[in-house]
């Protein structure tokens, strides 16, 4: 019972092929996990998961990871009457890795398409930070190594609202901050960018040249070599492994019925 993989990009990115009783079964779970950690991202297209199945899959792959409210499937949708807290997801328009408020970071996120706008906006790109670290510089990783960043869920918040009311500054920064490694040594000895819109400057470093710093690694993290664009269909699950990628979804009407769903696999290992 062979999975039958393709590559979508040469850095990032396999489609799989399997029955979905076979998924189901936990057969593939291994190869999956492996795959996951070499490529990034992997999509199953048109697998047509009911929410029920996209669980008992997701409990296949790892420790499965409950919403913080406890619900085991989360709308991702910008429209309000779907998701009342859709206001705090227009951060997912803008590079960002999941859980870095966290000290353990969830280990991936799998994303079922239930609505497609009619217009074909909302695609969802993903950059592969192993990558990108690997084709830096000697000078530039041995300088990288040494660096701290400060994380902050509000920094988001300039993304996409420039200008605050003090009510909804206090609310973001209520989430917190966290000093992060600039780059991430696994424990398997491979090492990646920690980045993303949540990335508010380097420990101990001049703000300009901070500023600089992080705009510059963000723009070399996601060249064309190092991303997997996805355009949904309805039935398509996608798994990316959040310790070794950043993500975002392109822009889309909150109103266009976009709707996706996810559930999450429990972190295994913390920042370091």
């Amino acid at each position: 019972m062979a999975l039958t993989t393709e590559d979508l990009t040469p850095r990032i990115g396999t489609a799989i092929r399997s029955e979905k009783a076979e998924l189901l079964s936990g057969v593939h779970a291994g190869q999956i996990r492996a795959l996951l950690e070499q490529r990034g991202v992997l999509v199953f297209p048109g697998v047509g998961f009911t929410d029920d199945e996209q669980v008992a899959f997701t409990r296949t792959l790892g420790t499965f990871a409950p919403e913080r409210t406890g619900e085991q499937v989360y709308n991702v949708s910008l429209d309000t009457a779907v998701n009342e807290a859709a206001d705090y997801l227009k951060g997912s328009l803008y590079w960002h890795i999941d859980g870095t408020m966290n000290e353990v970071p969830i280990l991936a996120s799998l994303l079922s398409s239930k609505v497609v706008p009619d217009d074909g906006s909302g695609d969802t790109e993903f950059c592969n930070t192993y990558a990108a670290y690997d084709d830096l510089s000697d000078a530039d990783k041995a300088e990288f190594e040494q660096l701290r960043v400060m994380h902050s869920a509000w920094n988001t918040l300039f993304y996409y609202e420039p200008e605050p009311d003090p009510k909804t500054l206090r609310q973001m920064m209520a989430i917190g901050d966290r000093e992060l490694p600039l780059v991430w040594t696994h424990r398997s000895g491979r090492k990646s960018l920690v980045l993303g819109c949540t990335a508010r400057h380097v420990v101990d470093m001049d703000f300009r040249r901070s500023a600089e710093l992080l705009v510059r690694l963000r723009h070399w993290a996601t060249q064309p070599q190092f991303v997997y664009r996805h355009k949904w269909s309805v039935g398509d699950l996608v798994i990316w492994d959040n310790t070794g990628t950043m993500h975002r979804a392109t822009p889309y009407d909150p109103a266009s019925g976009r709707l996706l769903h996810r559930t999450k696999l429990e972190g295994e290992e913390p920042f370091a």
